[in-house]
Parts: C-alpha cells; sequence; structure tokens
C-alpha cells in the first residue's frame, strides 16, 4: 500500500515554507566533520533527499547518510515517513487520549504500576498526603511533549502546602506521580533518571508487531530526553541486548555512561518478555490507534507502563557507532504493508 501523495506534498510544502538554509549548511558541516564530504555537496543531497526521500535534515545527519548508499538509506525509517503513517493509522478520538496524560492514565489503569492523583481546586490536604507519603513526587502538565513539563518535587522542601499546590494549578502541573523505582540493572546505569524504553509496535487488528526497541538513558534529570541531556541506543527487538554504544542528535558518543561509566554496549534489558507481553495487552486498548511508541520502564518486579505516542518518534541505529549499515525500515513495511 502506497503512501497518500496528498499528506507527503503538503508536507513538503510546509517545509519548504519553513527552510532554513542556515540550519542546513550547520547540519551539512557536521556531516563533513564526521565523513569528509564537501559541504556544498552534502547541501544538495540533504535538499534532494528531502524532497525525493521524505528524509528530514537531522534524519540525514542522525542516520549517517553522507556515509550510505542509496540502498543502504533506503532502508532506514525518517521522521516524515513515520508522521506520515502516524496519521494514516490513527483517529482523532484515539490520539485525544494519547495526547492527555491524565485521559490515558485513566484508560490505561490496569497496565500502570505506580500511584498517581490529579490536583483540583479543593484537594490540598490530599496532595500534602500525597507527597508526604512517596517523599517524592513527579509532576506533570497533562498536554505537553518532548520530557517538557515535568518536574520533580520533594516534601521535605515544601514549607508552605497551601502555596505549593496553588503553584500547582497555576502552572497546570495537575498530574502528580509516584516515582517509579527501575530495575537495579537499569539503576546501575543512571540512579538519578527513570531510564524509559521505547517500544515502537503496531497492531493490525488481531496481532501486535514490535518494530523497533530503543533504550534512553538520562542524566540524573527528571526526564531521559535529550533536551535534559539524554541519549540511546537501540536494543535487539528479538533480545533486548544493546547493539551498540549510545548517541544522540547532537553528535555525542557515548561508550559507557558518562556518570557510572558502565559500557553501553553490554546494557541488558531485564524482564524483555514481560515488557514486550505488556505492550501487547496495551496496544490493545486503544485500536483507533494502531501505530505508537510506548515508553515502559522495567522495575525488580514487573513493568510499569508511562505513556504511549500516537505521534511516534523515530529512533534508528546510527551506522558509524555500531557499523551496521541498515535501518529498521524493513521491519516497519513488514509490519504495516506500505
Amino acid at each position: 500500500m502506497p503512501l497518500a501523495l496528498g499528506p507527503k506534498l503538503r508536507y513538503l510544502v510546509g517545509r519548504a515554507r519553513r527552510i532554513d538554509i542556515g540550519s542546513v549548511i550547520e547540519r551539512a558541516k557536521e556531516a563533513h566533520d564526521q565523513h569528509g564530504k564537501a559541504v556544498p555537496a552534502v547541501v544538495v543531497d540533504m535538499l534532494w533527499s528531502a524532497a525525493k526521500h521524505d528524509v528530514a535534515f537531522q534524519d540525514y545527519v542522525d542516520y549517517d547518510f553522507a556515509m550510505l548508499t542509496k540502498q543502504e538509506r533506503a532502508t532506514f525509517m525518517t521522521h516524515p515517513v513515520s508522521m506520515q503513517l502516524a496519521a494514516r493509522f490513527s483517529k482523532p478520538e484515539g490520539r485525544a487520549i494519547f495526547e492527555d496524560k491524565i485521559a490515558f492514565n485513566k484508560r490505561f489503569a490496569d497496565h500502570l504500576r505506580r500511584e498517581w492523583m490529579v490536583v483540583t481546586d479543593d484537594n490540598a490536604e490530599e496532595v500534602r498526603a500525597f507527597v508526604e507519603r512517596h517523599g517524592t513526587v513527579i509532576a506533570k502538565v497533562p498536554v505537553s511533549h518532548m520530557g517538557l513539563g515535568v518536574r520533580r518535587y520533594h516534601a521535605a522542601d515544601v514549607e508552605d502546602w497551601a502555596g505549593f499546590h496553588k503553584r500547582l494549578l497555576e502552572s497546570d502541573e495537575i498530574l502528580l506521580e509516584e516515582v517509579i523505582r527501575q530495575h537495579d540493572d537499569i539503576a546501575a546505569y543512571c540512579p538519578g533518571t527513570v531510564n524509559t524504553t521505547r517500544i515502537v509496535a503496531f497492531f493490525d487488528g488481531t496481532d501486535v508487531h514490535i518494530i523497533a526497541v530503543a533504550q534512553k538513558f538520562g542524566r540524573g534529570a527528571v526526564s531521559d530526553q535529550m533536551s535534559y541531556g539524554g541519549f540511546y541506543t537501540m536494543l535487539d527487538p528479538e533480545t533486548g541486548h544493546a547493539l551498540s554504544a549510545g548517541y544522540d542528535s547532537h553528535g555525542h558518543v557515548h561508550e559507557t555512561h558518562p556518570d557510572s561509566g558502565l559500557r553501553i554496549a553490554d546494557f541488558q534489558l531485564p524482564r524483555f518478555d514481560e515488557a514486550v507481553a505488556l505492550i501487547d495487552r496495551a496496544a490493545r486498548v486503544v485500536p483507533e490507534v494502531q501505530y505508537a511508541g510506548w515508553d515502559v520502564v522495567v522495575t525488580n518486579d514487573g513493568v510499569d507502563l508511562v505513556e504511549g505516542n500516537w505521534g511516534v518518534g523515530v529512533y534508528e541505529n546510527k551506522p558509524s557507532v555500531s557499523g551496521v549499515r541498515t535501518g529498521n525500515k524493513p521491519r516497519y513495511r513488514a509490519a504495516m504493508g506500505f
């Protein structure tokens, strides 16, 4: 089933209007520094790849397209293609559940292993009891993206509970959650951040297909997203073992975790089969969203579902780090039939 021409044309028109040639040149310089290709040639190649093959400029850099052949490039999923697929395989009523963290927690309550509550105008005492019981809590803005709108609060730091309750309401940080206690093997890499696993899956109406798995690592901040200094490595989708060192979209490669010194390529996700089984169940709950990126945290006792993302971010192999010059697009095609 080919991708619809209309969405692609709208994407190209929108991208042409927003193009920042200075940004393109900066990314081309990154490719030059990494692979020795002439900047003008890279700029032309980037623009052609975007127009002809739906390759975002950052995808071009992240996936080392400057060092790959045409055939190798064709094996990588890109953000523009992923977004077209997300639009095709989701409906507005399903997206609304995924976009609102409170609605998501309510719908997926059976798959959550942590306590949570909603801050309202009249529950200041309940908020105090919740925070004091857990000691440290995570506060979230219900509708936010890329790990933004997430803060960590400690009961010991709160002197004015009425004022604290008021600030939560005013900042729209109205979803409070117990801090997930991650598995000891994961905490060994970075105990200061809850390190999530991204599992990309597709529900075809009968079976759930696991397409790609990435392990994210934080740097001690409240989130493991790149905007907080985090990075990731791809995991073998059959075993849950790391395929290479870690990397991010800022040119940083991590052979070891900068804080713990543990080797990223040695990482094995504990309870991997349980994580896959959880997604097999969760992916069926909202059939209006067939294609999603699921974030889970493995604990000593099981696997906790953090959130689902209908606008699926792409996590791919980085050839210059792993030595593997192919991506996951064939797995997407086999599962989704495009």
